[in-house]
């Protein structure tokens, strides 16, 4: 947690992990983030994982630090609540994410009416405004079909990480901070939409696939090979599995080194009137003559073994783990480092709690704020944000417009 976007206000209306996660992402550098709930909670508030209890892990997670005001958005005077909210005064608000459609009372032409220069950032399915998820769009564009291996047939295979859903939320916190400075130089605010399948579809293109589809046709399933380098996953003789890669050259001759196959890589080599030091691309069209020999010299050392001679030469690889062990195993993935906070939850448990990714040199860490019972700054942000007074907040209250914490 850092201070380096203080005096920034975020107002959040928004549901699963790409527009909560962009706020978290300004929150945990400064930002004061303003989560508008619907009064019970909404979509994904009881989300897996959950407590023994049934209180969500996930929910939690995704929204440490937020403040969360609880109103009835089914009712057109909880709707004109959230409105006066995210079109409050000040210059460091007007900062509106969202995963809303784009019509509705939530549409950034109706909220631009009370504030001209608003900054909406509204995350979106499919670019043309119809519903997606992560996996929707994962399914959409091919990469069930590229990931596996010729085992699965034509069975498609889901990737476990959300990775468009991560992206876009990380697009939307940069593109907000854009779109902010443009308002500082220029006075006007903006819509920015960032849907899902834009950041798919350029993401792939960044990284050459789409070239590669036009121009030689899908690729095939590569297993756990790693493409157009050498990289695979290879036992040890006490029965543990290992992913060994070398892109660069300096891995590579490191790899070679501490298994001890220079003589018959350098035989491979010149059978194949190829050098395996220079092209990484060599290595991964000659990857089957290679792993024959990497299996074998792995195949006969144990883990502890193998472990001494890739440190010693600057190997890069890691042993598969399930995450129990590695956050028990590894101190690269220590809880008890300055990126944890150890908190109380609102699930009733404690657990280390991540903060900002970042570390800013000569700016001093916090710690991470805890996530917020469901309204539990109901009448601070009415008080402050919109200056009700008591009377006006106990009204509200009277009529089932907002509600308080739910715990």
């Amino acid at each position: 947690m850092y201070h380096i976007l203080s005096g920034m206000r975020v107002v959040e209306c928004a549901s699963f992990i790409a527009a909560p996660s962009s706020a978290l992402h300004l929150l945990q550098l400064g930002a004061e983030v303003v989560r508008i709930d619907p009064v019970g909670g909404g979509p994904d508030f009881r989300r897996w994982p959950v407590s023994d209890r049934g209180d969500s892990f996930y929910w939690e997670g995704l929204n440490k630090g937020k403040k969360s005001i609880a109103i009835d958005l089914s009712r057109p005077q909880g709707r004109s609540l959230a409105v006066d909210i995210i079109t409050a005064q000040g210059d460091g608000a007007g900062l509106f994410v969202t995963n809303f459609p784009r019509n509705g009372f939530l549409s950034h032409e109706a909220l631009s009416l009370r504030r001209t220069d608003l900054i909406t950032v509204r995350v979106m399915g499919w670019n043309d405004g119809s519903q997606a998820l992560d996996y929707t769009v994962n399914a959409a564009l091919g990469l069930p079909y590229m990931t596996g291996s010729a085992a699965n047939g034509a069975d498609p295979v889901n990737h476990v990480l959300p990775a468009w859903d991560l992206l876009t939320g990380s697009y939307a916190a940069f593109a907000l901070l854009a779109a902010e400075r443009f308002r500082r130089e220029t006075g006007r605010g903006q819509e920015v939409l960032v849907p899902l399948s834009d950041v798919a579809l350029a993401s792939v293109g960044h990284m050459g696939q789409i070239a590669e589809v036009l121009i030689d046709g899908d690729r095939p399933r590569q297993g756990n090979d790693l493409f157009g380098a050498f990289g695979r996953d290879f036992t040890t003789a006490d029965g543990q599995r290992v992913m060994v890669v070398a892109i660069t050259a300096r891995q590579w001759s490191g790899l070679v080194a501490a298994l001890q196959l220079g003589d018959a890589i350098a035989a491979l080599e010149a059978a194949l009137g190829e050098s395996f030091v220079r092209d990484e691309g060599v290595r991964f069209r000659h990857r089957e003559a290679l792993f024959s020999l990497f299996e074998e010299a792995i195949g006969a050392r144990p883990l502890s073994a193998l472990q001494e001679g890739f440190e010693a030469n600057a190997v890069c690889w890691a042993p598969y783990r399930t995450l129990r062990r590695a956050l028990d195993e590894d101190p690269r993935f220590s809880t008890d480092s300055n990126l944890f906070t150890t908190l109380d939850h609102p699930s009733g448990h404690r657990y280390p709690a991540p903060g900002a990714m970042a570390s800013f040199q000569g700016v001093s860490r916090e710690a991470v704020p805890r996530a917020p019972h469901l309204g539990e700054h109901t009448d601070e942000v009415l008080a402050e944000v919109l200056s009700l007074s008591s009377a006006r907040i106990g009204e509200l209250h009277d009529a089932g417009v907002v509600s308080g914490a739910a715990r």
